[in-house]
């Protein structure tokens, strides 16, 4: 059955290579294995044609988000190649995001002029931090130094940069964290991104902390952490508009509002993950295995799950959630023919009554203290 290209109006590419594999990084990625590059290429070609065959034309797209992995640890050539085959199936609009992860290590004048040739009009830049001692724990190739020269020089080619920074690292003080984040607003960039360190399952930051070789850092000194975040980009002219995410107005990121609004998507590469037609799929992480099927040109998907109205419904609540304008619940109601009240029951009630939400006229959004515990808030309404 072909798919309407009205459907899904964003595309996530996702470049499985890194330089070096940080300790603490759970994404679908490989290190050090260059080699697998023109295998990839060919690989996520046969996984574009197979799209193509289904959908039977060129779809036109309002985001592209090409993520790792470190998508500038390709070559120049490389990086022209992939963006060759991503023009052959998707077009963006005159006014689309395209957007490409980058690390500040690496991002010479030869790759920004591939991206900005290929209509790269956003930037997100993995600094993490300035302080070069927190850095050497998150195991980061680049200096603070050097990420703030790589900031102002990307600005010659891509004016809209964004920076993800890490707070609640072992060794990081909350000086360090200030210092992180007044050097960060002093820079000439759009959107701040702002994560604490989470310890994943099956990751070597996990192993030593299960060993005592690192230790979390205190509760409450991450959520200060968080509130510093929050007091000092808004007090820079940056919106808070996602738990994560800061912007200056008209610089949100257009893709992950896609996400947040639970509208669809196209997605390629291992380990990604698409949302069309009310069914999510999701390609195999391992590297190594997408490669060898779509080699084959044979589907890579190791999941998938088609929702129901009442499914959809919740994890619309979830994603809005996070979002600091909160739920809409007349638009949602409307959407979903679902009310809001009888679908979420005692939960609302009880993190109204906690203090962790409000609701105010049409909105349901997080307080303050919410946002301080949104992941155990948010969960709730599943």
């Amino acid at each position: 059955m072909k798919q309407s290209s009205a459907i899904a109006r964003a595309v996530y590419i996702h470049v499985p290579f890194c330089l070096h594999h940080c300790g603490y990084c759970d994404f679908a990625l490989v290190a050090n294995r260059d080699h697998l590059i023109p295998q990839y290429l060919q690989a996520l070609d046969n996984e574009l044609q197979a799209h193509r065959r289904t959908v039977g034309d060129v779809v036109q797209v309002d985001t592209v988000f090409v993520g790792g992995g470190t998508p500038t640890h390709l070559s120049p050539d490389t990086l022209q190649t992939l963006f060759q085959l991503i023009r052959q199936h998707f077009q963006p609009t005159v006014d689309a995001e395209i957007s490409v992860e980058a690390n500040p290590d690496g991002l010479d004048t030869e790759r920004l002029d591939v991206l900005k040739e290929n209509g790269v009009n956003r930037l997100s830049l993995g600094v993490q931090s300035f302080d070069d001692a927190v850095l050497r724990t998150l195991e980061r190739t680049h200096t603070g130094a050097q990420a703030f020269e790589t900031v102002q020089r990307c600005r010659q080619w891509i004016p809209n940069v964004s920076l993800d920074l890490i707070f609640g690292v072992p060794c990081q003080s909350l000086t360090s964290w200030q210092q992180t984040l007044g050097v960060a607003t002093s820079l000439p960039v759009r959107h701040i991104s702002t994560y604490g360190l989470t310890f994943e399952k099956d990751t070597p930051f996990f192993r030593r902390e299960q060993h005592g070789q690192l230790k979390r850092t205190p509760d409450e000194l991450e959520r200060q952490m968080y509130l510093d975040a929050i007091s000092k980009l808004t007090d820079a002219g940056l919106r808070h508009y996602e738990v994560s995410n800061f912007a200056q107005p008209g610089f949100e990121c257009r893709h992950n509002m896609v996400y947040w609004n639970a509208d669809e998507y196209f997605a390629f590469g291992p380990g990604a993950a698409c949302y069309l037609n009310g069914v999510r799929r999701t390609n195999v992480r391992s590297v190594v295995r997408w490669l060898k099927a779509w080699q084959q040109s044979e589907s890579a998907v190791e999941d998938s799950e088609e929702l129901s109205n009442e499914e959809k419904a919740r994890e619309a609540i979830m994603l809005a959630l996070r979002m600091r304008q909160g739920l809409n619940v007349r638009a949602f109601e409307q959407r979903f023919g679902l009310n809001f009240a009888e679908l979420t029951g005692a939960a609302l009630q009880q993190h109204l009554d906690a203090g962790f939400l409000t609701h105010q006229a049409d909105h349901v959004s997080l307080t303050t203290e919410g946002l301080l515990i949104a992941d155990t808030v948010i969960s709730d309404f599943l």
